[in-house]
């Protein structure tokens, strides 16, 4: 068997059919298709030539310049995750519903999942940090610390509902803590005295009372109510995420990987 076909299947591995769980049968058009496999594998090929065992992985899920943001998704990618090489362990939303689940999949799934761009920002921790990181994912913690209530603008400080940003900051803040983390209660008040702050969105009132109405996924009853009422949404971002991880972890640095335009 030839060199690309193995590869194609250590990229896909974990199955197309339970990437995210989709509403409905999705067929990949071949551009597109072509594109993820082609970056999945030069992410690979970075995460190799890296020498990590573990690192945070962004990818470029939707547009949201209007933002000021660029990649919309962050989860763990695992060397030697259980399963397979090189396995990215996240939270997603399960078909624009108001809950989710936790998934391991390759990084082949990963990229197919409707992807604006095809780029990834690779953050990759100290030694000492991705040493705790590993042994976090190999333990209950990921399991313990998701809350199913999915909500794409969930509060950082409210255990009401939980984003996947969200998911792997409170994850993560319980492999740097000291002192055992149970719940996400404690995550998020460790969070706090480490000095985390959330990215803060503008949306105005009939913005956030259409998204209400119409998308499961989106609520705002957890934010602070004066901030609300101004059109303040303080929420978990990739890019906020970054910067904590590089305010605490000196040895952090990042990679860029990305297909030409």
């Amino acid at each position: 068997m030839k060199r690309p076909l193995l590869l194609l299947l250590f990229l896909l591995k974990a199955g197309l059919a339970g990437a995210g769980t989709p509403c409905e049968a999705k067929q990949a058009d071949v551009a597109s298709f072509t594109k993820a496999m082609k970056l999945a594998e030069r992410t690979v090929v970075a995460l190799d030539k890296s020498g990590a065992q573990v690192a945070l992985i962004a990818r470029v899920g939707q547009d949201l310049s209007k933002y000021g943001l660029r990649y919309s998704h962050m989860g763990y990618v695992w060397r030697d995750h259980p399963q397979g090489r090189w396995m990215v362990v996240h939270e997603l939303n399960q078909c624009g519903s108001a809950q989710s689940a936790l998934f391991d999949e390759g990084l082949g799934n990963f990229f197919l999942d409707d992807m604006f761009a095809y780029e990834t920002r690779i953050v990759v921790p100290g030694a000492a940090a991705q040493a705790r990181i590993a042994a976090m994912l190999g333990s209950t913690t990921p399991l313990r610390l998701h809350d199913g209530r999915y909500n794409m603008l969930a509060f950082p400080f409210s255990t009401a509902y939980q984003n996947s940003n969200q998911w792997l900051l409170e994850t993560y803040a319980a492999s740097l803590s000291e002192l055992p983390i149970s719940g996400r209660g404690q995550a998020q008040a460790w969070l706090k005295l480490a000095g985390y702050q959330p990215i803060t969105l503008d949306i105005p009132a009939m913005t956030r009372l259409g998204a209400r109405m119409f998308r499961a996924n989106v609520a705002f009853d957890d934010q602070p109510f004066e901030r609300r009422m101004a059109g303040k949404i303080d929420t978990v971002t990739v890019d906020s995420v970054v910067r904590f991880v590089h305010e605490h972890d000196a040895a952090a640095w990042e990679i860029l990987v990305m297909l030409p335009r």
